[in-house]
């Protein structure tokens, strides 16, 4: 396969696997390009390349600055900005599970606190708080297990995968 397929086909994947992950296809594909590129790239090179409009460009590239995936540089000589992705895929998987914690787990476990003041006064109210608990409880857990899994060392974790893979 010639480097140019390849290289559109991760993209185009990447792009879609980002649906499935909760983020635009256009964010998820900019990330792509961004991580496979060997250089840093303008926003106006991103557009070009992914054939998508600057305003998508531009809100693609702010959000995965957010995201803390990529930042933004300057190249002498140019008076453009260039971004450049993180290569580091476990810091891009621990990045990643945060700001999903952060925009659905956290705001769930919010929820779940605030309605823990239901108060109990009869069976249906009862079997409410029951079931609140429950999943607040299995909520916490799942929050400090990702904050936990992402402050991990990458080469810890391998470690531990290959020797349960003997």
């Amino acid at each position: 396969m010639h480097i140019v397929n390849g290289k559109n086909k991760f993209i185009e994947e990447w792009g879609r696997l980002g649906i499935s992950w909760g983020i635009n296809k256009s964010m998820a594909q900019t990330h792509a390009l961004l991580l496979i590129s060997p250089k840093p790239l303008s926003a106006e090179d991103i557009k070009t390349e992914l054939g998508i409009s600057a305003g998508s460009a531009n809100i693609s590239l702010n959000t995965l600055i957010d995201w803390e995936l990529i930042e933004k540089m300057q190249i002498p000589g140019s008076r453009k900005d260039h971004f450049v992705a993180e290569k580091d895929m476990w810091t891009i998987f621990s990045k990643i599970v945060m700001n999903r914690k952060k925009r659905e787990l956290d705001p769930m476990v919010a929820l779940l606190n605030d309605l823990s003041e239901v108060e109990i006064s009869c069976q249906e109210s009862n079997e409410f708080h029951k079931v609140l608990t429950d999943l607040r409880h299995f909520s916490q857990r799942a929050d400090k297990a990702l904050v936990n899994l992402s402050s991990l060392k990458s080469n810890w974790l391998m470690n531990g995968a290959m020797k349960m893979m003997r």
